[in-house]
């Protein structure tokens, strides 16, 4: 899948993923199962899950942005502008031509011009990116830009201020933070060859800058020192010009001469070969290795171009593939303490079809009865293991870590692992006997999440809350899809 067809999938799931309340008409479940059906006669049914995804999403992102221009607006906003590259290089390049790389005076202090701090510079650069790259490596983390790097990554590749996302629908702001995740390695990779680009062309120009001043202007080397003697600064200059000078073949000043250049009361020497062996170090330690790692960078921004760094292992896109494959999820359901509702039961499938895909099957385990925690687990004998389990309780009781978390303890055990677990706390009856619109059912409910919350929390595990029956699932359905993304991890094979 290459860029733009990540940058189509992620809107499309924003929207399918986003409460029905905050999309209204602009994707709709038709729109779903259209594009689906769509996405799979022009790809065909042997086509690979990537090739029906991307299919599906360009279908439907441009669905989206035909019905919402805030959609369109959004996409070119994310769209990287190569442009910035090529007004930021030239202008280094002239930055560079307009500096004074000797100094103010005509006369050359060997110890400290301009180009010996540019060095230092680029050196210290060069140890930050090492140091980074191996921290990332220990670590796993990958490449993300630097402030710098954020900074030119934010004109040219459309991240938005805040003030404007703000300002954007509920799917778009979800749509615009997973972009800006998702696409930090291709946004590092490409600010990183214009910077490197530019550091390369802002010491060509210094180089250049130099050599015309010194076609009508004389300029006259020496050096000074308070605390250093003519052999410490033989040292120093040895290790600095050492290589230029073998492969140019000027030879450095001996110690001799060099203590007859000390200024002021020497008058110096012509410039023209210090200048020589200081541009050759120049291009040997900033232009050459600036160009190499900028060309790296180049390859590494087609390279994740074209390929571009998403998983598809998350719950929403597990779907698709299900969808491209047409089989669908089955979801094991152990209920704990109470018997849920006909509506709920179908309320909970409801939910389950959005995250899972519409034909996700539930496969309801007998209600295990309070107190029966330890001998009443009900075991996962189907022959294909579910792709999810459910542990369902209901918001009513109150929890306790001696029986509803010795269940979930106990299901946990029993997966061993292998099939993401995830706790889902109706809030159907609950509701009915407090009403939560008002200020005292609202704090009652808002007192009983924050007790499962804390009761789960020792088991790292978060609860998703829905109101099965009444079925709103504005928060319960983007809640159970990072449950389920959580507790498996990512898939492979």
């Amino acid at each position: 899948m290459n860029e733009s067809d990540a940058r189509d999938a992620l809107l499309v799931r924003a929207y399918e993923t986003a409460s029905r309340s905050h999309v209204g008409d602009t994707w709709t479940e038709a729109d779903r199962d259209w594009a689906t059906g769509a996405a799979r006669q022009v790809e065909g049914e042997r086509a690979s899950v990537d090739a029906f995804i991307a299919r599906r999403a360009r279908l439907g992102a441009e669905r989206i942005a035909a019905r919402e221009r805030a959609a369109a607006r959004a996409q070119r906003m994310l769209v990287w502008r190569p442009w910035i590259g090529r007004v930021v290089v030239p202008l280094a390049l002239a930055a560079g031509v307009a500096s004074d790389a000797i100094g103010t005076s005509q006369r050359v202090n060997l110890l400290a011009p301009p180009l010996l701090a540019l060095l230092a510079w680029n050196l210290a650069v060069y140890l930050v990116l090492a140091v980074r790259s191996v921290v990332r490596m220990l670590r796993g983390e990958r490449p993300a830009p630097g402030p710098i790097a954020a900074l030119v990554g934010r004109w040219s590749h459309g991240v938005a201020p805040p003030h404007r996302v703000d300002r954007l629908s509920e799917p778009l702001q979800a749509f615009v933070a997973d972009w800006a995740q998702k696409s930090a390695p291709l946004t590092a990779a490409r600010v990183a060859a214009i910077l490197h680009a530019a550091a390369a062309a802002f010491a060509a120009g210094a180089l250049i800058g130099l050599y015309v001043r010194g076609l009508i202007l004389e300029y006259r080397a020496g050096w000074e020192s308070t605390f250093l003697d003519a052999s410490a600064v033989h040292t120093l200059l040895s290790l600095v010009l050492g290589p230029a000078s073998r492969l140019t073949g000027i030879a450095l000043a001996d110690t001799t001469a060099l203590e007859a250049l000390r200024m002021p009361q020497a008058g110096g020497e012509n410039a023209a070969p210090w200048i020589h062996l200081y541009a050759v170090t120049i291009l040997l330690v900033v232009v050459a290795p600036r160009l190499l790692l900028a060309g790296w960078q180049v390859f590494a921004q087609r390279r994740l171009a074209a390929r571009f760094p998403m998983s598809l292992d998350d719950a929403y896109f597990r779907g698709l593939a299900r969808m491209h494959a047409g089989a669908g999820a089955t979801v094991r359901v152990a209920p704990y303490g109470f018997r849920p509702s006909a509506e709920a039961d179908e309320g909970l499938a409801a939910l389950c079809a959005r995250v899972l895909g519409p034909r996700t099957v539930l496969s309801w385990a007998p209600v295990v009865a309070f107190g029966d925690e330890d001998a009443g687990v009900p075991v996962d004998d189907a022959p294909v293991a579910p792709d999810a389990r459910i542990a369902l309780f209901s918001l009513a009781a109150t929890p306790e870590t001696e029986n509803h978390g010795v269940f979930v303890d106990a299901l946990a055990a029993r997966g061993a692992g292998t099939v993401p677990l995830v706790v889902l706390v109706d809030e159907s009856a609950f509701r009915r006997r407090f009403d939560p619109t008002g200020p005292t059912g609202a704090a009652r409910l808002e007192e009983r999440r924050a007790a499962w919350r804390r009761m789960l929390a020792q088991r790292n595990l978060a609860p998703v809350f829905a109101d099965l029956e009444r079925r709103d699932f504005a928060q319960a359905q983007a809640a159970l899809q990072e449950a389920i993304d959580r507790a498996s991890g990512p898939v492979h094979g």
